[in-house]
């Protein structure tokens, strides 16, 4: 620094000292304060939403400066624009009331702007961690934590999380003033008192598993997440500690997240009694077994062989009801896919609610419709779960592999097939409740399709297999139906009339860079072309032929159900989580506000609360930006399990039948 430099900066802060000493701490609602021009820093800054992150969790760490404003009501920031924005974000996010008080510093119009240019250019703020130990320091002196609060103008809340970060390791707190720990981190690893936890979560752990969520998973991996755990959403908080059971809580998380649950045993033992009296009312059905299994997985349901239900034919009035219920579904479904027709997201979301209710009630009248034959029942059983949300649901007709084994020996012996197991047709089972539309349906399985033929474009043996197929199919069988592909070679691209986006799907661009490269490369006269590809070796000839074959195939869907193509999906490995990203334009925006939460519970557990009190768009916007980087996928996007062969009498469970179960067996619970 120069002379005349350090002249100046002496001048400055002289200047300021003085301004400063005859500053007033006031405590103004936020909806009083606006930026003041005479601020130095004339744009808003960037990260803000990280610093209204860190305001919400730790409190306002430095105060801001203001003047009184012309009209003599409002104060105008001369020091402090991030923060004001950061605070002001927090407003529209709905985590601090419009009139929150601020602590602010009132100063003199006439020292403004000195004060604003010395704060951005001189002024060296006090490090957090010095005020997180100041904090505790008041503390061990005696002072009550709602007084600390009142005289810094926080929440104790806000006091109670300084003083969790002042308790970490020493160690930790030296490399955040370093730099070398975020704050974010410090906040994960306050989860815990241990020092010795903490470290070891932190310098054992390699950089790219040192993230605030990768940190508070590792210090909590033993516990159990109130707000994502099925069985602790079921049973309750309340009633786990009232029952003894140990709780650690996240002082950096909101009300409804961020509460640990320490003895799974006591846990699952609450579950099991809550469940009992289910189990019980199954038990009476005729059943020959029931069992309480809280966590019952798709593995554990494998081991299982399902007796299969018929559905009987409904009465009359049944039949004329669920007739009319279907009706105002579609009317209404097609209401809400009418691009041309204006609503508020008021009147969409109370559409949607009346279409989540006629889908309940037609489930209800669908689960009257399914019996078990009585001998088969006397044999087989049924597990009592719980779901992904802690609903309860109930597996019905499971049979063990000794039971299955005897109605096999049953069926050779000619003894079962009318009144015990009998197989049916796909026309007997219940179809599972469709809960998207079909425009979307189409939309979907559009950009399925692109996937797909991107993948048999790999793939030159699947290709040629996918080809010899459709002939042997047509010329050996003389069957017009039954393969994907459309050996008339008419090129299945016009995928655009069912998903807009997908031109600009990954798939769609690299098929089309593909068939550019080939175009160049081909002549386009048919002699000369029967010549050049007489000539080409037969590895580059499959790879052409790979390439035609995939512009013929077609995956569209009009069911959510549908899964056409399905076993050239599997013998590419189509996996559209490399091909697909789930936006609000591309899905969100066409399901219901109760499907889009279903969607959020299943990558981001802990934001369903939140989105829940939001609008249907803002729903949207905001499942779009925690989907990201999820590899989350809705139902039908999702690679079908693999099954074996069906036995005589009884199908073996899979994930997606599993899945279908839900709605022939949810909410039995009394």
């Amino acid at each position: 620094m120069n002379t005349a430099t350090l002249h100046e900066t002496t001048a400055i802060a002289a200047a300021v000292a003085a301004v400063t000493a005859a500053q007033e701490l006031l405590l103004i609602p936020l909806s009083k304060l606006r930026p003041s021009s005479r601020n130095v820093r004339k744009g808003g800054g960037t990260s803000i939403p990280e610093l209204a992150a860190s305001i919400a969790r730790v409190g306002l760490l430095q105060n801001l400066n203001v003047v009184l404003a012309a009209d003599g009501e409002h104060y105008e920031v001369v020091a402090g624009r991030r923060r004001l924005a950061a605070l002001k974000l927090l407003v529209k996010r709905r985590k601090l009331a419009k009139d929150f008080e601020v602590a602010c510093l009132l100063g003199s119009d006439a020292a403004a702007r000195t004060v604003s240019l010395t704060e951005n250019v001189q002024r060296e703020a006090m490090h957090p961690a010095d005020q997180f130990e100041a904090f505790a320091d008041l503390v061990a002196e005696g002072r009550p934590i709602e007084d600390i609060a009142a005289d810094f103008g926080v929440t104790p809340l806000v006091v109670q999380r300084r003083l969790k970060l002042a308790n970490v390791s020493p160690r930790l707190l030296a490399d955040y003033r370093a730099d070398n720990v975020t704050l974010e981190q410090l906040m994960a690893l306050a989860i815990t008192d241990d020092h010795a936890a903490q470290e070891a979560a932190f310098y054992e752990s390699p950089q790219w598993q040192r993230s605030p969520e990768a940190l508070r998973d590792h210090l909590t991996h033993e516990e159990i997440d109130a707000g994502r755990d099925a069985l602790a959403k079921f049973v309750g908080v309340e009633v786990y500690e009232q029952a003894g059971g140990a709780v650690r809580r996240d002082l950096f998380a909101d009300e409804q997240n961020g509460i640990f649950l320490t003895d799974a045993a006591l846990l699952e033992s609450l579950t099991k009694d809550r469940l009992m009296p289910v189990a019980e009312q199954v038990q009476s059905e005729g059943w020959g077994w029931v069992d309480v299994a809280p966590r019952a997985t798709y593995a554990d349901l494998h081991q299982f062989q399902r007796m299969r239900s018929k559905r009987r034919e409904p009465g009359k009035a049944e039949a004329k009801r669920i007739a009319k219920l279907e009706a105002q579904q579609r009317k209404l479904q097609d209401r809400l896919d009418d691009e041309n027709e204006d609503m508020t997201d008021e009147q969409a979301q109370t559409m949607q609610d009346e279409m989540d209710n006629l889908g309940n009630e037609l489930e209800a009248f669908e689960r009257t419709l399914v019996v078990y034959p009585p001998r088969g029942m006397a044999t087989a059983g049924a597990v009592v779960s719980l779901d992904r949300m802690g609903g309860v649901i109930v597996h019905r007709g499971l049979l063990r592999e000794e039971q299955a084994k005897a109605l096999r020996e049953q069926e050779r012996d000619g003894h079962s097939a009318d009144d015990e197991a009998e197989a049916e047709d796909g026309s007997g089972r219940q179809e599972a409740k469709l809960t998207i539309s079909e425009k979307l349906v189409k939309r979907l399985s559009a950009h399925r399709t692109a996937a797909l033929q991107a993948e048999v474009a790999r793939h030159p043996h699947v290709a040629l297999v996918a080809v010899m197929h459709r002939l042997a199919l047509r010329v050996i069988h003389d069957a017009h139906y039954g393969s994907p592909i459309n050996i008339t070679a008419n090129p299945q691209d016009r995928l655009e009339q069912y998903a807009p986006d997908v031109a600009e799907a990954p798939a769609a661009v690299g098929m089309r860079q593909v068939r550019e490269a080939w175009g160049k490369r081909l002549p386009s006269d048919p002699d000369a072309l029967f010549a050049e590809l007489l000539a080409m070796p037969q590895q580059e000839l499959l790879s052409l032929l790979a390439v035609c074959v995939s512009f013929t195939v077609t995956a569209i869907a009009s069911r959510e159900d549908e899964a056409p193509a399905a076993a050239l999906a599997q013998a590419v490995g189509l996996d559209m989580h490399a091909w697909w990203t789930p936006t609000a334009a591309g899905y969100f925006d066409h399901v219901s506000k109760a499907r889009a939460l279903e969607g959020v519970h299943a990558f981001a557990p802990a934001e369903v609360n939140r989105l829940g009190k939001l609008k249907k768009a803002q729903i949207a916007s905001e499942a779009e930006r925690l989907a990201a980087g999820t590899g989350w996928l809705p139902a039908m996007l999702r690679a079908p399990e693999v099954t074996p062969a069906d036995v005589a009498g009884a199908e073996p469970i899979a994930e997606g039948q599993a899945e279908a179960e839900n709605h022939e067996d949810a909410h039995a619970t009394a």
